[in-house]
């Protein structure tokens, strides 16, 4: 019996000792796991923010649907241009009209020529109409062709000023830009640099890549919290796309008084473009007698148009006239509510 209970109590340590080094064996995994967890999650949300701004600047499109003559019975010629940068070749068409005034649309993200949500090919038709020449071109970014990417307004700026400088080689009538959402805001971006070379602006849902606005679309998206999420997005869109989204000059372009003048059209229920920084960007307004505003109740991004056609056509094509006839001698900035 003795003998027996020698026995047992010989072989309890050594169990016990294997016990307490599985335990310690699992202290010492717990903080390895807990690591390897962290470093996957970390990775994880990097990647999740890198394809947010690589897909940012890659944008899907749609081809060509249709052209102006099977859209509407409009006659018109294919065209091809530089952008006044010369990094670019711009492809579109020119609808000719009764006289030397002319209209270049510029269209928005995620959009062509075309833009048939807008649609565009009415908003040609009813400019045919009235006698413009009528000028819409894809932007780089739209053609692969030209191995571009979608920059916010930087290259797309200068895009649009070598569609300004087309026109003005067949034409030394007045020019006027009709833009939508961030073409609205390129618009913006080439006037800075334009010079006398533009004669007035309208500008639909105008759009700007700023901090606000891209937090505001990536919520549209999935809700994430401002930070880190809007400083990784802007860290990686660089890297990523060789373009920094800070080079895009948003403060310059809402706090400039333009010398032109400008039709600003927003809704309040926009959901791409808080219609605020457009109300902030027309009171700046204090260098031309004719810019106006006209804010549209419940009317969403880019389909103004389409929420009140015939008073959006009256507005629109009642600035072009009112703009292309001398100044008057009013000092008043005018506003449309």
């Amino acid at each position: 019996m003795s003998s027996t209970s020698i026995s047992t109590g010989a072989l309890r340590p050594p169990i016990e000792q294997a016990a307490a080094e599985t335990l310690l064996r699992k202290r010492r995994l717990l903080p390895t796991i807990l690591i390897s967890f962290l470093v996957l999650c970390t990775s994880m949300l990097l990647a999740f923010h890198a394809y947010i701004a690589w897909t940012l600047a890659r944008p899907h499109i749609d081809p060509l649907h249709s052209n102006p003559k099977l859209a509407v019975g409009l006659p018109y010629s294919d065209v091809t241009f530089p952008s006044r940068s010369g990094n670019s070749t711009l492809q579109g068409w020119l609808i000719p009209g009764n006289s030397d005034k002319t209209v270049i649309f510029s269209h928005g993200y995620g959009g062509n020529r075309e833009e048939l949500w807008v649609p565009l090919y009415t908003l040609a038709q009813e400019l045919h109409k009235q006698n413009y020449n009528v000028l819409m071109f894809d932007y780089g970014y739209v053609n692969p062709d030209n191995n571009r990417l979608m920059t916010g307004g930087i290259q797309e700026s200068q895009e649009l000023l070598g569609a300004v400088d087309y026109v003005k080689q067949m034409s030394s009538g007045p020019i006027y830009i009709w833009g939508f959402s961030m073409g609205a805001g390129t618009a913006l971006q080439a006037a800075l640099q334009s010079g006398p070379d533009i004669s007035g602006m309208i500008l639909d849902s105008t759009f700007l890549l700023n901090p606000d606005t891209l937090y505001h679309n990536m919520q549209q998206y999935v809700n994430l919290p401002k930070f880190p999420s809007l400083p990784l997005v802007r860290l990686f869109f660089p890297l990523l796309n060789g373009v920094s989204l800070q080079e895009v000059p948003y403060k310059k372009v809402t706090n400039t008084s333009y010398d032109m003048p400008i039709f600003f059209i927003h809704g309040t229920a926009d959901s791409k473009a808080p219609y605020e920084l457009v109300e902030d960007t027309f009171a700046k307004q204090t260098d031309h007698t004719k810019t106006k505003l006209w804010i549209l109740q419940d009317g969403q991004h880019e389909l103004l148009y389409r929420a009140e056609p015939q008073a959006y056509l009256s507005r629109t094509l009642g600035f072009l006239k009112e703009i292309s006839t001398p100044m008057h001698a009013d000092l008043g900035i005018s506003s449309s509510l």
